[in-house]
């Protein structure tokens, strides 16, 4: 997903987005891909292998606390 498209879908601001991204590309969880489309410069992410595995652990996490019906 491109920079641009990420940061509307979650509405976060670009020195938000971007410090995030960071922080992630270092734990290896995001991919960063720098480049041009025409003249614009362009950010695209891609979850790595860890990342998505990480996303799917993190999703059944949500899904038991959702499912549980016991609360905290």
């Amino acid at each position: 997903m491109d920079f641009g498209t990420l940061r509307d879908r979650i509405q976060v601001s670009d020195s938000v987005l971007s410090k995030q991204i960071t922080i992630l590309e270092q734990a290896g969880i995001v991919q960063v891909k720098k480049g041009f489309v025409g003249k614009r410069p362009r950010t695209w992410l891609t979850l790595t292998a860890p990342g998505r595995a990480a996303w799917v652990d993190h999703l059944a996490a949500l899904r038991e606390i959702a499912g549980s019906g016991g609360g905290i």
